[in-house]
């Protein structure tokens, strides 16, 4: 074992084996944070704007 590497060659076998079936092995697209954010921006103004016109419909605002 060198200092890099911290596992025996047997060891890390195994863990490439895991690696590459299963879940592990399905491509996924990258993430998109901004997408995420427009998301909520636009959900949490439209429950706003819900949320205002069914108190102002109920004379409560």
């Amino acid at each position: 074992m060198t200092k890099e590497n911290k596992l025996y060659p047997e060891d890390q076998a195994k863990v490439d084996e895991f690696l590459s079936k299963g879940v592990n092995s399905v491509e996924r697209k990258p993430f998109r944070p901004l997408r995420l954010l427009l998301i909520l921006i636009v959900m949490v103004t439209g429950l706003s704007i819900f949320s205002l016109m069914l108190a102002r419909s109920s004379g409560i605002y």
